[in-house]
Parts: C-alpha cells; structure tokens; sequence
C-alpha cells in the first residue's frame, strides 16, 4: 500500500494503462447538481458527463451532494474529486479515472451551501440517486405527510433535509431572482420516475405554499412564493429516464488491488460491469451534454425501455438476492450457476414478458440473453445482501405490478409472487439463519413485530400486503395474497426447493 493519494497532482504520472481525464480540469464550470453521490452515481452518470467534457463541453461539470452521510466526500475530497472506475469483467479489469466531479457537499453539515448551488445560473440541470425509499411515498404512492423529514422541511425551508426541500427552496429562490428552472433528472428505479417525482414535489410544494401563506407563517416568505406549485407544475421539466449498470460494493480487498495497479491509493474506487445503458426522454429547456455522442439513447418515451428493466433486470435481481440467499448464495454468479434459480429465473422471464408493452419492438429475447450473461460475471461478486436491502420499496414495481397485469390477462403469477414470498421469508431468517442485520428495510421495525408475533403463513402474506400497501384496491388482491402464502409455507417448511417442486422445478 502507498501513502501517496489519487489527485489531480499524481493522475499524470499514473501507469500508461490508466484511462485519465483528457481535458484540463480548471477550465470545467459546473452545471449539474447531483443529489446523491453513490457508487451507482459515479459508475454511470458522472462517466458519461466525464466523456462529454472531454470532447469539449466544459460547462458541465458536477456539483455532488450527499444527503446523508460524509463518507463519499471525506474520500474524494483529498483526491480533488478524482476516483478510479475500475470496469470487470471475468476477461480481466480495465481502470477509469473520472474527473467530472468538481466540488463535493454534504447537505446536513451546510444545507446552504447545497441551496446556493441549486440556485446557481449555471445549473440547468439537477440529477438524482437517491434510492427508491428516499422518495418518501405513503403506502398509496403519494407522499408521507407525515414523515418526520417532510414535517421538518415544511417548518424549516432554508435547511431542508430531504430532495423534496432542497428542489423546492431552490426552484423558489430561482423564481424569486428571475432565473430560470433547471431540469429535474431522476435516476432512480422508480416507475415513470420524472413524472413521479414530479409529481410529490408539485404536492410537497402545495403543502409549503399553504404553510407559507398563513399570517403567522408569512415572514418566511415573499407573497409569490405561495403560487411555487403551480410553478413546479407548469414550469419545471422532469424527464423520465432509465439507468442500468451492475455497480456492486467496493471492497477492502478492491481498494488494496486498484492501489497496487495505480501505484497510489484511492480512498474509494468504483466496482462496475463493461454494460452500460441510459435511455432519456429529451426535454430540457436549459440545455444538456450531447450525452447521445457517448452511447445515450434520447427518447420521446422512455417507458418501454423503463418497463423492461424493471420488470426484466430489477425483477429477477430480487429474485436472484432472496432466493439465493435461501440458498446460502453470497453473490448473484453463485445463485444464478444453481441450476434450480436459474431455470426460475427463465420462467420469471416468461411471465414477465407478456406485460411488456406489446408495439414498442422491444428486443426482449436479445434483452434476457444479455442478463444471463452479465448475471454470470464471476469477477463482479456482486452481493445477494446488497440487492435484498429496500425489498417493500423495490417489488411493487419490480414484481407486483407484473402480477397484477398477469391477473388482469388471466393468466397466473405464480413465479413473480414466489419472489415476494422469498422476501419476506428471509426477512424473517435475519437473526436464525442469516445474519441480523444482513439487508436492511425501511420498514424493518415493523416486519420484526411481524415476526415476533409467529403468523401462519396466510396470516403473515396478508400483514405484509397490509404493511407495505401491495395491490392495495386492486381486485384480484386476495389472489395475490393467497398465491404468497402458498409459496411463504413451503418456503417455511422445506426450503426454496419444496417451493420449486411446486413449479415443477426440479
């Protein structure tokens, strides 16, 4: 290991085999704000806007913004926002360095720096990875009123907490100094995730304007402010979009091998896959990278494409996660060689694909081959346990929206609800089989009472429905119910292969 650090001092005298930024990074100006600077993040999005500065576009460089945590800028910092992007494949491994993030902010330490940032000029453009639970949606899709964080933000708009705050203030002191919205792009595996967020936002801006223009409330605003929904609304572009790239966690051992390659330590390099995909609906009225140039696919309707990988890609990871960690399977190249959840899988396909849309030429066949072999990707060792965490946020559009459609046609659901069933079976193996605090759930408080409480199957399909608002009002709920206990009881008494017996897998 060296004491020398990645930086924009030592990147020149790296090994020739290192890909580095070809352009001079002091003529970069920012133009994006990335809320949310993970690993996916910077495996995707900030490569892509890495290529567009290289070909010239240099005002678009990337503000990056944790909501949360400090860890990501207190490791990119000292490296001035240089990482590696190390790109693995069982062929062997290709390394990136990525220099399109300029600065780094951590929002709970200085929400008015982020603020300032948001209402900049030169940001026309506000990206998004979140995840999906940070979208903070009550069970009926709409947003939760009543989350501490959102009751925060509404009592406190000049230091916000969520995305919803900061979008807001900013988009209001835009207004407020005549400067134009920027464009809202969400980058989460959320259905229809421009318009959703659209959405939440035009009604946690309702919520402020109300607040706001109440007597006692009035000093916190400009009269104006109280019409920032309708703005949002009519105002504000927030086009669709759909990511993928396999981005698995980096570990001790990653960091030691990069280091030794680069001759220098990075603090936090990232995994990724040599696939790559993003296909965005092309509405931004202040302008955008050519991201088109580098591989980007810029669509008038991004849904088609959305649905597929949802439905296709997301579905059967979480397939992959909770049945291969039944199995005793750390990582999806391991599950996905069981014989048993691979032929799952294919049949997990079959009913997945009938409820893709049927005149958008999508190249399912073509689609499902290329995940077979990206999920086979030994040298990755991406993690079931990454995956699992978040399963009451991910499967109502990963899963659950496939089997409704399935119900709807008259057909049967029987391995999509087997995947839900694996859900909840191995929340309930945290603490016995699995470790405690093996994957994670937002809504683990109440799962545990759940658990604590030893339901019969029937019983505990039907909490868990009630919990996180499956099929809520859908006709054919009770179906889905019924179809996950059948499959949570053999999964309780013989494991995943009483469970595949029962679809005829062998």
């Amino acid at each position: 290991m060296t004491d020398r650090r990645l930086s924009d001092s030592t990147q020149q005298a790296l090994p020739a085999s290192v890909a580095v930024p070809r352009y001079d990074r002091n003529s970069v100006s920012p133009g994006i704000v990335h809320l949310g600077v993970g690993a996916f993040h910077r495996a995707h999005q900030a490569a892509y806007v890495d290529d567009c500065l290289a070909v010239g576009e240099t005002g678009w460089g990337i503000v990056g913004v944790s909501l949360r945590s400090p860890d990501t800028r207190d490791a990119l910092v000292p490296q001035d926002g240089l990482y590696t992007l190390a790109i693995t494949s069982s062929g062997g491994e290709k390394l990136r360095v990525i220099g399109s993030i300029l600065s780094m902010l951590v929002a709970p330490e200085d929400p008015a720096a982020v603020l300032a940032a948001l209402a900049d000029p030169r940001t026309r453009i506000v990206t998004l990875t979140i995840t999906e639970k940070a979208y903070l949606r009550a069970a009926g899709g709409g947003l939760d009123k009543i989350h501490p964080d959102i009751v925060h933000d509404l009592a406190n708009p000049q230091a916000p907490r969520t995305a919803h705050g900061f979008l807001a203030e900013s988009l209001s002191r835009r207004r407020a100094a005549g400067i134009p919205p920027f464009t809202v792009l969400c980058c989460d595996n959320l259905p229809a995730n421009g318009a959703t967020l659209h959405r939440l936002l035009v009604e946690f801006a309702a919520l402020r304007d109300a607040r706001l223009a109440a007597p006692s409330d009035a000093r916190l605003a400009a009269p104006s402010d109280a019409r920032l929904a309708g703005h949002i609304a009519d105002g504000v572009a927030f086009p669709s979009s759909m990511v993928d790239r396999i981005v698995p966690a980096t570990t001790d051992a990653d960091r030691a091998r990069i280091a030794g390659q680069l001759g220098v330590e990075d603090a936090w390099p990232v995994m990724t896959e040599p696939f790559c995909q993003w296909v965005i609906e092309d509405d931004f009225p202040a302008g955008r990278p050519a991201w088109e140039k580098f591989g980007v696919t810029m669509v008038g309707d991004v849904r088609p494409f959305e649905d597929m990988k949802l439905r296709l890609l997301n579905g059967s990871h979480s397939a992959i996660a909770y049945l291969g960690l039944l199995s005793g399977h750390a990582t999806v190249d391991r599950a996905f060689a069981d014989p048993a959840i691979r032929r799952f899988v294919d049949g997990l396909w079959a009913e997945a694909i009938p409820t893709l849309p049927q005149n958008a030429e999508l190249d399912t066949a073509g689609y499902t081959t290329e995940l077979a072999e990206r999920y086979s990707n030994t040298a990755l060792a991406h993690r079931t346990a990454q995956i699992a965490n978040d399963g009451s946020q991910k499967l109502p559009q990963r899963i659950v929206a496939s089997a409704v459609e399935r119900l709807t046609a008259g057909a049967s659901p029987a391995h999509l609800m087997l995947v839900v069933a694996a859900w909840i079976a191995a929340c309930e193996a945290r603490g016995k089989a699995l470790p405690e605090s093996h994957f994670t759930d937002p809504l683990d408080a109440q799962l545990a009472s759940l658990a604590h409480r030893q339901l019969s199957a029937g019983e505990a399909a039907m909490a868990v429905f009630d919990l996180a608002g499956f099929a809520r009002d859908h006709a054919e709920r009770q179906t889905l119910i019924e179809l996950t206990a059948a499959h949570l009881e053999r999964l309780r008494t013989g494991g995943p292969a009483t469970a595949f017996a029962a679809l005829d897998i062998a």
